[in-house]
């Protein structure tokens, strides 16, 4: 139901949140009420000072800790969670990881301290505390020997405490949400026919699953999205199949979980997944965001191109799927009347780094679908980019290039 309000639990204490800005991220608010202990880093989940362990769903299908970054999570994306920070660690005392830490010369400046205590956290619960169970920490005083040794004391134990058998008691199963602000409106729906109905209802609404790149543009550019869609409870994104010569992975699944549950069946996939940044950020970027950004310089989309991977899309009339070679050219949005309400035109190799055509992108929105406008956009293609010229092709080549492929996916995707 539409509310001003949600609620979360934090340290085991009910909190309840009243007309914040649901993209407000998740650290602003630990550090602002007081939960100072949680440390304010790089911003980009690099340095995982941010790290906190929140009650998620496991490979195993139980619920687990999970550490993630709360400096790229909006507030809202936690309603109805559960969030352990460093102060709840020593709740009921000193914690066999903060006296494993103290005993072994572990903190010296102790700002990175926390992020390594809520990985070691998280880890000490899903019942291995190895190398990885460090991912995503920088120590930049103590030096990271004193921090293995540390996780190496606490491997192997059996926690049975307070921490284990609440774990035992949640569900972590997450409610339809409707959290609306005078500014902003924030949604998280259970299925997909609902998903379609809100973005029918709100054109302009931004999707977000993990939010490990969308975060970016909250915590560094303050970005205020007016209409916020989560996607990470819909229970057809959630769902995984094996099949004898296929798998099917739904779009809402952490790469932590598909690392886990795919092991040893692509290994190529595994081989990436494994240098795929660190723990906090697998534990919530998912498979569709990696692949719905069409980053230049995104991980996935290599290995999924070498495997000639599907993708299948949906919408109110129906669904299609495609190859994914044919997903990375251009993004063009249409409503029923053949208008263009979103446009995404991504160009490698014709400037110093992959870009996008920023300037004709805007153009694009609100005209109509048809060669009148792929002309126009043409002309202004062609001035756009700068490229070089080499013994691949000159400059003139590229700017030639640049406007007609634009035309030749027109000519592949008329109007409807």
């Amino acid at each position: 139901m539409q509310n001003n309000t949600f609620s979360l639990i934090i340290n085991s204490q009910k909190v309840d949140i009243q007309d914040l800005s649901p993209t407000l991220t998740l650290l602003e608010y630990l550090r602002s009420s007081g939960r100072v202990g949680t440390k304010e880093g790089c911003g980009d989940g690099d340095c995982g000072a941010c790290t906190v362990a929140v009650v998620g769903q496991g490979a195993n299908g139980q619920p687990q800790y999970l550490a993630m970054n709360s400096c790229l999570i909006p507030l809202a994306m936690m309603a109805g969670r559960e969030i352990i920070t460093v102060e709840g660690v020593g709740k009921y005392g000193l914690h066999p990881l903060q006296e494993a830490m103290v005993s072994l010369g572990s903190s010296q400046c102790g700002y990175c301290t926390p992020g390594f205590i809520m990985s070691l956290f998280a880890a000490y619960y899903n019942g291995q505390v190895d190398d990885e169970s460090l991912e995503g920490n920088l120590c930049r005083c103590t030096g990271y020997l004193p921090i293995i040794k540390a996780a190496e004391a606490v491997n192997n134990s059996h926690p049975c405490d307070q921490f284990s058998h609440r774990l035992q008691q949640i569900n972590s199963q997450l409610n339809y949400i409707e959290y609306i602000t005078p500014c902003q409106q924030f949604f998280r729906p259970i299925q997909l026919s609902e998903v379609l109905y809100l973005l029918q209802q709100y054109p302009q609404a931004q999707l977000i699953a993990g939010g490990t790149d969308l975060g970016l543009e909250i915590s560094h550019h303050r970005q205020e999205f007016p209409t916020l869609i989560s996607l990470e409870s819909v229970t057809e994104l959630q769902q995984m199949h094996h099949n004898s010569d296929t798998v099917e992975i739904g779009a809402a699944i952490p790469l932590s979980y598909i690392q886990a549950q795919l092991r040893e069946i692509f290994p190529s996939l595994d081989e990436m997944l494994t240098w795929f940044a660190g723990k906090q950020i697998r534990n919530r970027a998912t498979i569709g965001g990696n692949i719905a950004t069409a980053s230049p310089i995104g991980d996935l989309a290599p290995v999924l191109l070498s495997l000639d991977a599907q993708i299948r899309l949906a919408s109110l009339t129906g669904e299609r799927i495609i190859s994914i070679n044919e997903f990375f050219a251009f993004t063009i949005d249409l409503d029923t009347n053949n208008t263009i309400i979103y446009a995404r035109l991504a160009y490698g190799g014709v400037a110093a780094i992959p870009l996008r055509a920023i300037e004709i992108e805007g153009m694009l929105i609100g005209k109509p679908w048809n060669l009148a406008t792929i002309q126009q956009a043409k002309i202004m293609l062609k001035n756009v980019f700068n490229p070089l010229t080499d013994l691949r092709g000159s400059a003139s080549y590229r700017k030639r290039l640049v406007a007609n492929l634009f035309e030749k996916f027109f000519l592949e995707f008329p109007p409807r």
